[in-house]
This record gives structure tokens, C-alpha cells and sequence, in this order.
């Protein structure tokens, strides 16, 4: 081949396989993009803007991303180095039980509306929460209590930022962040989720006798949201200095959850109604998972029926005398083969000894709304962040003349079939004895006592 034809051809292919190359990179860095979460691509997207528009102004600050800690939204962070100092950390703030603002606002009176939100790494959904709560009738009476699972300094950073209202914080002391090569993170030797169980035997792997009602291994990052609710509680209600006497009302949010401006005004109508029409009712309830909202005609309407879990989670709110009868309970619910927490409660309310099933009074317009389209049980390719965030935005501004009704109309319901159908098992994830007894051990931890100490 002619030297000249022969540079040609080369040319031509060296040109080809860089062409091939960028193609390639180009498509794996779409996918990449596609394959983050909602916050990532909220923070570098246009569409915020739309978000911003409808946020006040002096709020901005909460939404505020700084641009050296882009990387560091994803779902799922990597844990930092140095885990001895993250437990340290842990336990001086557990031990300090800090109320933040405290000195503005006033110390935690018995009837004070706790509202817990239990935080993990979705930094871009707690910010339009608490954006959300910042704009909400009558905050400034209530005690934030954030209860984390993953500890983070720029999570830390935006939660003691609030100047709204009291805020505290809790951090989850055995979670995967904390224990990430031993219980209850993922040891090692812990047997793979579907090995069989002869398999599993022959493997000598932790727990292999006991495998959850489908077969499976336990997987950490499932069980660990379980475990963290019912510490939660338990912290809240039994371990708290600030909550001994506590006989008030505790809303249970999510950080993907996001608030109506009226939803304490709704909380004070749910329990003078609850009172008047159905002392009963156990539960109150703020958010309902509808697909359309019709305010017009919802707004000031209320429904009394069964509880259940897939239907009443969101927003869900009791007192002290609530958690003692689940306390009562405690082992079933530390038992049960579930990895959900809410169907654990559900499993509570329909084997009762001598008693109904819990009943809830709910908003037929909801006042806390689900935002959060990623996640551990949400893995959309094309969650949005800031799209759903609009919508609700939105449809709040919309129904404004309808917000803080004067008085409600409650309607009785005996529930549909779904409500009343019985539990015939678990949907598993909660075989493993080990997660049992973390369970049932998280019950048995007392009350602290309260240190002011300044931490740097």
C-alpha cells in the first residue's frame, strides 16, 4: 500500500475510534444523569426557578446551594472516614438534647405540638420542607425535633439555620453510616438475600436459619427505616428531658414531605372534632395520597374511618396515650416480619386483644403533601425534584381562599375493602433475629438527663 494511502486510512481511523470514544463517554455521562437523584438534578436545571418564584424572598436562604458541595447531594453519600468520630459526635449531641432557639421562643411547655421528621441524606426535599414549615400559621409555637440516620455537616448546618421556631436534634445511634461492616450495617459474613437455605447452612453465614416468610436475607437498608422510626419514637416519648411530661400532640413527617400553611390550624380542628365526634380516634391524620384535589369542596371536610397504614402514614399525628397502648405491644411489633414500619402498626391495630382497630380522623383536602419522587422505595430514571415541587406549590397558591375554614364537617365511613381487609402476613425484610432484638432492646433504654455543653 502507497505510504500516503496507508497515513490516509490510519488518519481515518484514529479519527473513528476518538468519534466512537466521545459517543461513548457522552452516553454514559447522560446516563449518569439520568441515573441521579431528583436533588442533583433540581440543583442544575432550569426548572427551580419556577420554584423559587413562589418562595418568599427572605426564605431563599434555606434553599441556598453552595456550588463547592454540588457533589455531595446524591441519595446515597459515602460515609465519611473517620466513623469513631462520627459516633462521638453522635453521642455528645444525644447526650446534650440541645433545643435551639429555645431562649427566643420558650422552653417546651406539656401541650407544645412536637413535629418529628425523620432526615436521611435527601438534602434538596428538606430544604422545601422546612421552607415549607417556615411559612406555616402558628409555628413558632411548636418544637421541631429532626431525627437523623446519616450524620452530615451540611445537613447539620441547614437545620440550625432555622430562626423560625424551636429546633432540636436526635441522630440514630446504630445506623449503616455507623456500623458499616458490622450489625446493624451489613457484616461481611451476613448471608446474600437470596441464597437458600441450604445454601446458607453449607455458607455457615450470620442467621442462615432464619431467613424472612419469602426466603430472603435481611438487607440494612431496608430494616434501617424501621429501626429508626420506632427509636424515634421511643426517644421522643420515653427518653427526652423536654418530653417527660409531655401530653400534647406529635406529627410524624418525613423529609420528603412538604406543609400546608394551614396544617396546624387543621390539627387543632382534627382534634376538637376527634373529641367532640369520635373520642375513639386514635390517630389524626394530615396527608392523603390523592391523585386530584378538589379544595372547593374538600377544604373543610373531614372523614372518620379505619386505619391503615399504606393510606394514613403521611402526616400521621398522636399523643403520649396513643404510644403507650403500642407500647403495650411492643414485642409484636418488634416481631412482625415487615420492614415497614407502618405495616407493622397496621398489624398492632387489627390484632388488638379486646379492643377496635385504630381509627382515624383525616383531612379530605390534605395539608401535608409526598414530594419526594427518589428514594429508597422510588427509583424513577426521570425524578424531578423541582417538578413536583411546582405542582404543589401551585395547587396550594390555587386553593388559598379555601385554607383555614372556620369550622369542618366530619363524615363517618366503615372504610373500603382495602381498609378493612385482614393482614394474613408481612411483606418480609424482618426475619432476621438480630434486627428483632435491636427492636425490642431500643424500648428498654431510660430517660437522660439534659447537658447544656457548648460543642464546638
Amino acid at each position: 500500500m502507497p505510504r500516503l494511502k496507508y497515513a490516509s486510512v490510519l488518519r481515518f481511523l484514529v479519527i473513528l475510534g476518538l468519534f466512537c470514544l466521545s459517543v461513548q463517554i457522552m452516553l454514559s455521562a447522560s446516563n449518569g444523569i439520568i441515573d441521579r437523584d431528583g436533588e442533583e438534578l433540581m440543583n442544575s436545571n432550569d426548572t427551580s426557578e419556577q420554584v423559587l418564584a413562589l418562595v418568599p424572598p427572605e426564605l431563599h436562604k434555606y434553599l441556598t446551594v453552595h456550588s463547592k458541595n454540588a457533589t455531595a447531594n446524591a441519595t446515597e453519600r459515602a460515609s465519611p472516614k473517620n466513623v469513631s468520630d462520627i459516633r462521638r459526635a453522635i453521642q455528645r449531641h444525644n447526650d446534650a438534647q440541645i433545643i435551639y432557639n429555645e431562649d427566643i421562643f420558650g422552653p417546651v411547655q406539656n401541650d407544645t405540638i412536637i413535629i418529628a421528621i425523620q432526615v436521611h441524606t435527601r438534602l434538596t426535599y428538606l430544604r422545601h420542607l422546612i421552607v415549607s414549615l417556615a411559612q406555616a400559621r402558628d409555628i413558632d409555637r411548636t418544637l421541631l425535633v429532626f431525627s437523623h440516620d446519616y450524620y452530615d455537616e451540611e445537613i447539620n448546618a441547614l437545620v440550625r439555620s432555622i430562626d423560625f421556631t424551636k429546633v432540636m436534634q436526635i441522630f440514630y445511634p446504630y445506623s449503616i453510616q455507623t456500623h458499616p461492616y458490622e450489625f446493624p450495617g451489613v457484616d461481611p459474613n451476613d448471608c446474600p438475600r437470596d441464597a437458600r437455605l441450604e445454601q446458607a447452612k453449607k455458607l455457615k453465614c450470620n442467621n442462615a436459619l432464619h431467613p424472612d416468610l419469602h426466603g430472603h436475607y435481611r438487607e440494612a437498608k431496608y430494616t434501617q427505616t424501621k429501626h429508626h422510626w420506632w427509636w424515634k419514637a421511643n426517644r421522643i416519648f420515653n427518653q427526652l428531658q423536654c418530653t417527660a411530661g409531655h401530653t400534647g400532640m406529635v406529627v410524624f413527617l418525613e423529609e420528603d414531605h412538604y406543609v400546608a400553611d394551614d396544617f396546624i390550624h387543621m390539627l387543632h380542628l382534627l382534634r376538637a372534632t376527634a373529641d367532640k365526634s369520635c373520642p375513639q380516634c386514635e390517630i389524626l391524620c394530615l396527608g392523603t395520597y390523592l391523585k386530584t384535589y378538589q379544595y372547593h369542596t374538600t377544604a373543610d371536610k373531614v372523614e372518620i374511618t379505619p386505619w391503615h397504614s399504606s393510606m394514613h402514614n403521611m402526616g400521621m399525628v398522636f399523643n403520649r396515650t396513643v404510644w403507650n397502648n403500642i407500647m403495650q405491644l411492643q414485642e409484636q411489633f418488634c416481631a412482625y416480619d415487615d420492614y415497614n414500619w407502618d405495616y407493622s402498626l397496621l398489624h398492632l391495630s387489627q390484632n388488638r386483644p379486646g379492643r377496635e382497630k385504630f381509627r382515624v380522623i383525616l383531612c379530605k383536602g390534605p395539608r401535608v403533601f409526598h414530594i419526594g419522587e427518589c428514594g429508597i422505595h422510588h427509583k424513577k430514571s426521570n425524578c424531578n425534584a423541582s417538578t413536583v415541587i411546582s405542582k404543589v406549590q401551585k395547587l396550594l397558591q390555587n386553593a388559598k381562599s379555601h385554607m383555614f375554614p372556620s369550622r369542618v364537617t366530619a363524615t363517618i365511613t366503615a372504610g373500603g375493602a382495602k381498609h378493612n381487609k385482614k393482614l394474613t402476613k408481612g411483606n418480609g425484610g424482618w426475619g432476621d433475629i438480630r434486627d428483632q432484638e435491636l427492636c425490642t432492646n431500643m424500648t428498654k433504654v431510660g430517660r437522660q438527663m439534659r447537658r447544656y455543653i457548648n460543642y464546638a
